[in-house]
């Protein structure tokens, strides 16, 4: 039994797509993470997965074969939202300096190193941002906080991993199946370019003279004068909420499911 099935599922605000074409399978009886910064489609998702919000497009059922929201459905699930909003008359350095201190913990060096990374402009109004913008913003104010338990914890507490970012689907699967087919590829950047046009490369950075590709289904051995080495679920999950593109494993076998969300 799914104990949540969707197909094509969209939700649209105006010209905004929340949440767009949406095809999941998440299995009974496996700890689910939903994970995606602010923005990312996460609470659209599991508004239609209670019958709080109607789907624009596509279909979602529930506990097997229940339509979502109706009473059969609602008589087996409980859900409790949570709403963390960015500020958008402030601007990006503002909400970085709101929320240093309204925290104990706080990493201002990483936090801004990962706006670099991502162009993303201090001085510039969170409203002014683009969508994706925000959404990066939301996820580094988390990351910065340093709370094990925002990614590197997910590894002892879900045994199914969903990516939402953009309004979709980056990646889904077991997670001891995702871990297994992707790999940290690490050689000269002079040669990358060769080896992301051969593999799947889902983000590639570059550091000085050497490259560091994370790949999909990688080759085994590694290419010459290339070292593979496995990734971390913190290195996963970051990889698929910088560059667009989804994978959705095919299903396990089916086996109520839990998350920070839902419970079945």
């Amino acid at each position: 039994m799914n104990v949540i099935e969707t197909s094509g599922l969209g939700k649209r605000y105006g010209r905004t797509w929340a949440l767009k074409d949406a095809a999941l399978a998440i299995p009974a009886s496996y700890v689910v993470a939903l994970v995606g910064p602010n923005g990312a489609g996460k609470t659209t998702l599991l508004h239609m997965s209670v019958g709080l919000t109607t789907p624009t497009t596509g279909r979602i059922t529930v506990v097997g074969s229940e339509t979502a929201g109706s009473p059969a459905a609602l008589d087996q699930i409980a859900f409790v939202a949570q709403d963390a909003p960015l500020y958008k008359n402030l601007s990006t350095a503002d909400m970085l300096h709101l929320t240093r201190n309204l925290n104990r913990r706080w990493d201002q060096q990483r936090a801004e190193a990962r706006l670099k990374e991502l162009n993303i402009p201090l001085d510039r109004k969170v409203g002014r941002l683009s969508g994706g913008q925000q959404a990066q913003l939301a996820l580094t104010l988390a990351l910065a906080r340093r709370p094990s338990h925002v990614i590197a914890d997910l590894e002892r507490v879900a045994d199914y991993l969903i990516v939402l970012s953009r309004g979709q689907v980056q990646v889904a699967g077991e997670v001891e199946e995702l871990m297994a087919v992707h790999s940290m590829l690490t050689g000269p950047a002079a040669a990358a370019d060769d080896v992301t046009e051969r593999l799947a490369v889902v983000h590639a950075r570059r550091a000085g003279t050497v490259a560091h590709l994370l790949v999909r289904n990688g080759p085994d051995p590694a290419p010459p004068g290339w070292e593979a080495s496995p990734v971390s679920l913190e290195e996963l999950v970051l990889a698929y909420l910088r560059e667009p593109g989804a994978t959705a494993l095919p299903g396990p076998r089916p086996r109520a499911t839990q998350d920070s969300g839902i419970r079945a």
